[in-house]
Formats: structure tokens, sequence, C-alpha cells
């Protein structure tokens, strides 16, 4: 089963919070995003059911490799996009904006001829 956009910002999340962290709970998922422990709790358990997350007895979120492997390829997308539209003379925070919404729905193809573009063209 695919991932949805939604799926994969949470996947992210726990990416860049396990960076972070030495463990990640459902809270902090809740206070990175800013949504409530309510609705990350369903989330949570959605990502459980498809197979993205382990949730351990004490609360504490991992990534399986089905999991890590959209998160890594989300957070890699939000990266370089993000660092061109700067590179391009975006404001900064425009720039993450429009990364967010384009890492879910950009091919592959293209996402490489980008990053190809920007290697060649430092």
């Amino acid at each position: 089963m695919a991932a949805t956009e939604s799926a994969e910002n949470y996947l992210e999340s726990i990416l860049i919070l396990s960076k972070e962290k030495p463990v990640v709970r459902s809270v902090d998922v809740s206070n990175y995003t800013g949504f409530r422990k309510s609705s990350i709790s369903i989330a949570m358990k959605n990502l459980k059911a498809d197979g993205y997350i382990t949730i351990s007895p004490e609360g504490y979120i991992y990534l399986t490799q089905k999991g890590l492997q959209i998160a890594t390829m989300i957070y890699e997308r939000h990266q370089v996009l993000s660092a061109w539209f700067i590179r391009l003379g975006v404001d900064e925070k425009i720039a993450v904006e429009d990364a967010c919404r384009i890492e879910h729905d950009i091919s592959p193809e293209s996402f490489a001829a980008i990053k190809k573009y920007i290697s060649e063209n430092p």
C-alpha cells in the first residue's frame, strides 16, 4: 500500500526527531507537528497497521525498513528542493513550504533531473 501525503509527513517527522532524540514518542511527534495527541495516536496506529512503524511497550516509535525508506526519500526531496528554491532567490520560508508540498508529488525522474542539474551547476 502506498503511503499518503499525511503518512509521508508523519514518517519524515519521525525520522527528523530520531536524529535529534534518543527515542521518539507520540508526544514528541505531537509537539513537532503541532497536531493534537489524539490525532497523532490515530495516525501512529494506522502507520503501525500499514507496517511503517513499530511501537515498543514503552511507547517508543521506530521506523521499519519500509517506513525508513519512505521517510528518507521524502526528507531528501525536502532538503534538495528547499535548498534549490533558496538558491533561486525564493524567500526561505516560502521555499520550505513549497518544497513540503512538491516533495510528495514530484516523480522520481523529475527529482533525479533536478538533483543532476544542481550537482552540475553549483
